[in-house]
């Protein structure tokens, strides 16, 4: 770790254990918000087989002096969840990859991984990654 420290990892470690009453309740209520009246809601309401949407932003290009530049994800509620989530590319944004989500509910990992497979084979986005040392910017 020659850029960044572990200061988010050893004030995770000076919190209490996984027995611990604060933590089993940020826990229960977390896969209720994401569960019950989140992913299961949504798709429940509106008939949905899957939720698909952008992952987040394009990947950043590492910033030493400022960190990263994180915008947030929609892979956020199905990590907290505990629910099925795939991946695939969607595009480019200069140079930079986007990635598109498709979320499910439990045991829902064949339907995603066709329905992945599918946008894969049709869009033909893969491309082999690049190591660049900078990014184009057209203006």
């Amino acid at each position: 770790m020659p850029f960044f420290g572990q200061e988010h990892f050893i004030a995770a470690q000076a919190r209490g254990g996984l027995d611990d009453d604060v933590y089993l309740e940020a826990r229960a209520n977390g896969l209720r918000y994401a569960r019950e009246e989140g992913i299961d809601a949504v798709m429940e309401e509106h008939r949905l087989d899957a939720l698909v949407a952008p992952t987040g932003g394009p990947a950043w290009v590492t910033d030493l002096v400022n960190g990263d530049h994180y915008s947030g994800s929609f892979s956020s509620p199905a990590a907290v969840a505990g629910y099925p989530h795939v991946t695939v590319p969607m595009g480019f944004v200069h140079g930079l990859p986007v990635g598109l989500s498709f979320v499910g509910g439990a045991w829902s990992e064949p339907a995603l991984i066709r329905y992945a497979y599918a946008f894969e084979q049709a869009t033909a986005h893969r491309a082999p990654p690049r190591f660049a040392r900078n990014i184009a910017l057209r203006t």
